[in-house]
């Protein structure tokens, strides 16, 4: 018989209150509402062809629905002070407490905002609207922007920011040593771990056509280490990826506050694996077609 993670155990507890990350298609709300407790925090990731409106939509519709939900308010697609304004007011009559602040990826910018610190500047004026406020961190190095001016940024941010998300990385060992660093520079954020979830490639690609070839390639070339184990034999697996990288964070002392999982969509394939590695059975994912 297979068992259960204990409940105190630090995987038990992440696993316990996770959040999804998903993107504003048409179809991602019914999904959610489908399949994901109300216990499960959900992320709106922005899109750089679409814009906010799309992750205002969505974020106000879950949160309506008792949800957590955590927007992406992407510096690059805010036009002034006034959208900001706007947007922020929007979310805080939909009852959103929580906001994700990335540069994104817009090119060019839709004003004068070309990095998040912009924008969380702007939000700790307004008074800190929000009771949360997330900023991502680089374990490993960014595609465009060099490490220092990351760790620069991170430092500069600290003040305004109330917890960091990790980017993808497949490394337990540089997980750690990245958090490690992150310490030692003085950042005491609490971190959250970005991981995978259990995507499968034909849904991946599927998923491809509906939210535009060029978001798909602008991700598949910042982690194109996560896109040749998708391809692989036996496809991608997060099990032993998230078993190793808690583990490894225990052990020196850091750990992680929460775990936030990338589902590409995916919502009820992510929700069984997360039920399953809770009732402690593994997950055997499908062959690669």
């Amino acid at each position: 018989m297979p068992t259960p993670l204990r409940a105190a155990s630090p995987l038990a507890r992440l696993l316990a209150r996770p959040r999804y990350e998903i993107i504003p298609t048409a179809s991602v709300t019914d999904a959610v509402l489908e399949h994901v407790p109300v216990e499960v925090g959900v992320t709106v990731t922005a899109s750089p062809v679409k814009g906010l409106e799309p992750t205002i939509e969505v974020a106000g519709r879950l949160a309506a629905a008792g949800y957590h939900v955590v927007p992406h308010l992407s510096a690059r697609l805010i036009a002034d002070d006034a959208h900001l304004a706007e947007l922020v007011a929007r979310l805080r009559e939909a009852g959103v407490t929580e906001v994700f602040v990335p540069a994104g990826d817009a090119d060019p910018p839709a004003g004068s905002f070309t990095a998040a610190l912009d924008v969380l500047t702007r939000i700790t004026e307004m008074g800190r609207p929000f009771d949360e406020v997330g900023i991502t961190g680089y374990p490993e190095t960014h595609p465009v922007i060099a490490d220092d001016v990351t760790v620069q940024a991170m430092w500069d941010k600290r003040s305004h920011g109330t917890y960091i998300v990790s980017n993808l990385c497949f490394d337990p060992t540089v997980v750690a040593r990245w958090v490690a660093r992150v310490r030692a520079r003085g950042v005491t954020l609490p971190i959250h771990l970005g991981v995978a979830g259990p995507v499968e490639r034909a849904k991946l690609l599927s998923m491809a056509t509906k939210i535009g070839v060029g978001e798909s390639t602008r991700f598949l070339g910042k982690h194109p280490s996560w896109f040749l184990r998708l391809a692989g034999p036996g496809g991608y697996s997060p099990e032993r990826l998230v078993r190793r990288t808690v583990d490894g964070l225990e052990r020196q002392r850091t750990p992680a506050a929460g775990l936030h999982v990338f589902t590409f969509n995916q919502v009820a394939e992510t929700e069984r694996w997360r039920q399953r590695m809770l009732a402690g059975r593994r997950h055997r994912p499908r062959q690669a077609e």
